[in-house]
């Protein structure tokens, strides 16, 4: 009769062993914990690994080197969610100074979470990677080493190009990356491991003009359900009596940020072309029958729209209206714009298939009667077409996110251009809009098609992009998450090869395997800055005070790619003279 084992009372002859932890052949070292699967041991119990930030001027990523992923991405303004630093900076010098302290303040704020919330760890032991991108002011650069160095007491410093680390998260050393951030969109080219700085080309269309843009068409497509003043007119009173325009106040930066972040998305490029847009428009309001503004279209297009609206926020309560229905005479400028952008709302709200979308909101203080929050109703055509205004270009210092990319590819040179348009790699935020990448390469094909020149255009068309004709089939963005069938067997290869990383994480990423690998940028050690400022050498070392950028001049060991000397070309070919033969000497 067989019985059920039971458990050993006594010992075995198997010899003991700890499975806790296991030893790699040829190596010292150890399993980490079974939370952590890697052979590396965990970051908070070793000093070997280097602390990566990647400073933004909105968003801040923060992690350890070789981890996948940042340990940990906040807000570096938290309540109000703005950025901490713009391109544009004060003249007056009190101002200035007044404005460069607050930005050392913040600076230390974040630098401080940094270490002691988001990593817990002791900054003097750590060496620092800095994700920099290349167009960061000089002065910023020098706050945030200043802080690093004299506050935190770090041993040393890598300044690390935020394109060229893209390139390295995906094991690649030559593309052309675009970076779709807050401020800014940047196209790098990159060549074995190279920054072309030269040839880097930036647009203002990114995310804060995207924020702009859905403030301003919500407060003139959107709709608002105030909150009944008592609990029965809840009841009694429909909503469609309630509907108002949509008050200022309630479309704060953090409902724009929950609005572009959670209900957004990029569709395809409508067939109809802006010139159906003005043929389906009224005849009086003919754009030809009036003298055209300085644009390159005759009608307010999407993006003068919203920079117009950007800079009017404060007055914006009492001018904006629904156009179906103004509240205030206009005059013929303002209604020809107002008409073109009724018909093109309409325009897109027949093609669109988004839903209207219902968000709860705090109401103004006025309407705070403690019955509710108020209804914001966000339409679905303006989810589905508000990133319009990244798509269009034609302007000089406004070009699009895909004409950036094809500028650069003007600049690089020629036997350059057909691997850098098979290897094009898209980051930042604001490319993480769904459906962005898919768009943004039919745009190039869209911006390098040929021109449809009428026979009755008596003007020649300048033809701007005919030289990268020939590179169409070429085009391939590597982190497509939908790549088109090309006849190009490289772009084939190439497109939706990169790993499935985060684009806006992949900067991180690539700082993250550069200090694994212990390698990176230009380093800068903690030695070598106290030597560059001899004021500062008789100070205490435990009292050391931030001082705004203003009241010191940056220090030349942090590198600047905008004051070194561009690397020398080829030398120039000079004409060998060879020696005279034996038989010319001999004659």
């Amino acid at each position: 009769m067989s019985t059920a084992p039971g458990t050993p009372r006594t010992k075995t002859g198997l010899a003991p062993a700890t499975p806790t932890t296991a030893r790699l052949a040829g190596s010292h070292v150890l399993q980490a914990s079974p939370h952590y699967t890697t052979t590396r041991r965990h970051s908070l119990y070793g000093t070997e690994d280097r602390v990566v930030i990647d400073p933004g001027s909105r968003i801040w990523k923060v992690g350890f080197s070789g981890e996948g992923k940042p340990r940990d991405v906040f807000y570096a303004d938290a309540k109000n969610y703005g950025s901490l630093w713009n391109w544009s900076r004060a003249t007056d010098p009190v101002e200035k100074a007044e404005q460069d302290n607050m930005l050392a303040i913040n600076l230390e704020r974040c630098m401080r979470s940094v270490f002691h919330e988001s990593l817990l760890a002791e900054p003097k032991a750590r060496k620092v990677i800095l994700v920099e991108h290349p167009l960061m002011p000089l002065y910023i650069k020098d706050m945030l080493a200043h802080i690093l160095f004299s506050n935190l007491q770090v041993p040393s410093i890598s300044f690390a190009s935020s394109h060229l680390l893209t390139l390295l998260s995906i094991g690649r050393i030559t593309g052309l990356v675009l970076d779709c951030g807050h401020l800014e969109s940047t196209a790098l080219p990159i060549f074995a491991a190279r920054p072309l700085f030269p040839q880097l080309r930036t647009t203002p269309l990114a995310g804060s003009r995207f924020s702009s843009h859905i403030r301003a068409l919500l407060l003139l497509f959107g709709s608002y359900l105030p909150p009944p003043a008592t609990l029965s007119a809840a009841v009694n009173v429909p909503a469609a009596n309630r509907t108002t325009r949509v008050p200022q106040e309630i479309l704060t930066d953090a409902v724009i940020e929950d609005i572009k972040t959670r209900c957004c998305f990029v569709s395809d490029a409508l067939e109809s072309s802006l010139s159906d847009v003005r043929a389906s428009s009224p005849a009086g309001d003919d754009p030809s029958d009036h003298e055209p503004p300085p644009s390159s279209d005759p009608a307010m297009s999407e993006s003068e729209f919203s920079r117009g609206s950007h800079g009017q926020e404060s007055a914006a309560e009492s001018e904006f209206s629904i156009i179906s229905h103004p509240t205030h005479p206009t005059t013929g400028g303002e209604a020809r714009n107002e008409n073109h952008l009724q018909v093109l709302a309409n325009m897109y709200m027949r093609h669109s298939t988004a839903t209207d979308l219902h968000m709860r909101v705090v109401p103004p203080v006025s309407q705070q009667t403690g019955t509710g929050r108020g209804t914001l109703i966000i339409p679905g055509w303006v989810r589905e077409r508000a990133a319009e205004v990244l798509f269009e270009g034609g302007d000089v210092d406004e070009s699009s996110v895909a004409e950036v990319i094809l500028d650069a590819l003007l600049k690089v040179p020629l036997d350059l251009r057909k691997t850098m348009a098979s290897s094009i790699l898209i980051t930042g935020g604001t490319a993480m809009l769904p459906g962005f990448i898919p768009r943004l390469h039919t745009e190039l094909l869209r911006a390098t098609a040929p021109l449809n020149i009428s026979s009755t255009r008596s003007r020649p068309t300048y033809d701007r992009y005919a030289s990268l004709r020939p590179l169409v089939p070429h085009f391939a963005i590597l982190n497509n998450p939908a790549p088109v069938p090309s006849s190009s067997a490289r772009a084939n290869v190439n497109a939706g090869k990169a790993p499935a990383f985060t684009p806006a994480t992949m900067a991180w990423v690539g700082g993250s395997l550069a200090g694994a690998l212990k390698t990176g940028g230009v380093e800068v050690a903690r030695e070598k800055w106290d030597e560059s400022d001899p004021s500062q050498t008789d100070q205490d070392d435990d009292v050391v005070m931030v001082l705004p950028a203003s009241e010191h001049v940056p220090r030349n060991v942090i590198p600047d790619w905008t004051r070194g000397p561009l690397p020398a070309g080829a030398p120039p070919a000079v004409a060998l003279k060879l020696p005279p033969s034996p038989q010319a000497v001999g004659a």
